[in-house]
C-alpha cells in the first residue's frame, strides 16, 4: 500500500507539471539559461549532433563561450571607445559625416551596377550573330558551285575557247578579268604571255 500511494502521488505530480508546461502561459523552455551542471572533457555524442558537429565536448574551456551574455572585455572597450567619439560630435557634423557616406555610398553602387550592365550587355554582343547564314551559304555554293552565276560571256573573248565545253562561259570571263588587270611592277610584254597561259589552262577540262 506504501508503495502505490507512493506512486499515485508521483503521477499526480507528474500529470501537474505536464499541465503547467503545456500551458499557454508558461514560457518556452528554450528562451530560459541554461547552467551548466556537469563538465566533462570526453566527448560527447549527443551535443555533437545537437550542434551539428561544431562542439565536440562541454568542458571548462568551451562553456565561458558558449554561455556568455556579454562580449568580450576588448570588445566592450572598442564599443565605449566609440560611444565617446560619437558623444563629442556635433549633430551638424554627424549629419554632414552621414550625408558624405551615403554619397560614396550611392556612387558605389551606381559604378557597380554601371558595371554589372556593361558586362551583360557585353555577353548579349558577343552572344549576338553577326552574320547572315543563307548570305554564307549562297557564296560558298557560288564558289564552289557556280550556283547562281551569269552564263553571259563577255564580247570578243568567245574565239579563242569553244562553247561547247562545261564552264568555259564562268572561265573565260575570270580570264578576261584577268588580262584586264595591269600587274604592278611586270614588264608590259609579260602580260600577254599570262594571259596566254591562264587562257591555255582555262581551256583544260577539268583543271
Amino acid at each position: 500500500p506504501s508503495v502505490l500511494d507512493s506512486f499515485a502521488l508521483l503521477s499526480g505530480q507528474l500529470n501537474t507539471l505536464n499541465k503547467v508546461l503545456k500551458h499557454e502561459k508558461t514560457p518556452l523552455l528554450r528562451n530560459q539559461v541554461i547552467i551548466p551542471l556537469v563538465l566533462s572533457p570526453d566527448r560527447d555524442e549527443e551535443i555533437m549532433r545537437q550542434t551539428e558537429g561544431r562542439v565536440p565536448v562541454f568542458s571548462h574551456e568551451v562553456v565561458p563561450d558558449h554561455l556568455r551574455t556579454k562580449p568580450d572585455p576588448e570588445v566592450e572597450e572598442q564599443e565605449k571607445q566609440l560611444i565617446t567619439d560619437a558623444a563629442r560630435i556635433s549633430p551638424d557634423v554627424a549629419q554632414k559625416q552621414i550625408q558624405s557616406l551615403n554619397k560614396m555610398c550611392s556612387n558605389l553602387l551606381e559604378k557597380i551596377s554601371k558595371e554589372e550592365r556593361e558586362s551583360e550587355s557585353g555577353g548579349l554582343r558577343q552572344n549576338k550573330q553577326t552574320f547572315n547564314p543563307a548570305d554564307t551559304n549562297a557564296l560558298v555554293a557560288a564558289v564552289a558551285f557556280g550556283k547562281g552565276l551569269s552564263n553571259r560571256r563577255p564580247p570578243g573573248s568567245g574565239s579563242s575557247v569553244q562553247s561547247g565545253q562545261p564552264g568555259a562561259g564562268a572561265i573565260i570571263a575570270g580570264a578576261s578579268g584577268m588580262q584586264q588587270v595591269p600587274m604592278s611592277g611586270a614588264p608590259a610584254q609579260q602580260q600577254p604571255m599570262l594571259a596566254g597561259v591562264q587562257m591555255a589552262q582555262a581551256g583544260q577540262p577539268g583543271k
